[in-house]
């Protein structure tokens, strides 16, 4: 399976461009032969806490994205924001091909420190999904700091999927749990961030794919564009060869 990271310079709550840009980049992927694109947390509008301006009572931005994948033939994965009673949710929507949902994920996490939490309903469970034979699970940014989230899904995928907006101030922070993750649940991982100044953070990006083994694969800093790879499926084999998740005991 090919799979595209987009690493690229949102625009600050500008809905629009960010779906126009996302549209060239969708169109690139496809032409280069990648099977999905994955783009970074809140794709479209930045981490804003402006729900007003970026909140959706409707599936807007999922029709909009469903078209595009669609006429493309490409799978996409995006973030987004959705109304949830008195509060938005923090989303992150998988098209296929078709422009089909096959999985959606709440961010279980709000970020209090930049409070998010004000602003977002957390998710109540974690979601594991299917895409080409491959079983994968989503979380989002803040997320990552929480292993024990990442545990509950190991034995179940072979895939995880990790859309953020990390500042690169904490860009050490991102790369090392992102490996930590990958290591310790022996699996791969995808890491997608954005890249540029937006809304007046700098966002370095070092988007990534790391192996079951802990090997950044391929990663990109500080410029934007499409970070590429051809994932094949060898998690069982791994997991055969070291077979540390047999070991795991349930706490009591």
């Amino acid at each position: 399976m090919k799979v595209a990271l987009a690493q690229f310079d949102i625009i600050w709550e500008d809905k629009e461009s960010n779906i126009a840009n996302a549209e060239s980049l969708i169109a690139a992927a496809a032409n280069d032969g990648s099977d999905i694109i994955f783009f970074p947390e809140m794709s479209f509008t930045g981490f804003s806490m402006n729900t007003r301006v970026t909140g959706e009572k409707n599936s807007y931005t999922v029709d909009r994205i469903s078209n595009i994948a669609k006429q493309n033939d490409i799978a996409v994965g995006f973030g987004w924001v959705r109304w949830h009673d008195n509060k938005c949710e923090n989303v992150y929507t998988l098209l296929d091909s078709s422009g089909k949902i096959v999985s959606e994920y709440v961010k279980m996490h709000p970020f209090s420190y930049s409070g998010e939490d004000k602003y977002f309903a957390g998710g109540e469970k974690v979601m594991v999904a299917d895409f080409k034979g491959i079983p994968f699970s989503t979380f989002i940014c803040y997320d990552l700091r929480f292993p024990e989230i990442f545990r509950a899904v190991a034995k179940d995928v072979h895939m995880i999927i990790v859309p953020a907006c990390w500042p690169s101030k904490r860009a050490e922070h991102w790369k090392t749990l992102l490996r930590a993750r990958a290591i310790e649940n022996q699996v791969y991982i995808l890491g997608i961030n954005c890249q540029g100044n937006i809304g007046g953070l700098y966002y370095s990006g070092d988007s990534c794919v790391i192996t079951p083994n802990g090997d950044i694969a391929v990663s990109m800093s500080n410029e934007c564009g499409l970070l590429t790879y051809n994932l094949m499926d060898d998690v069982e084999e791994y997991r055969k060869g070291f077979p540390v998740l047999k070991d795991m005991k349930p706490i009591p």
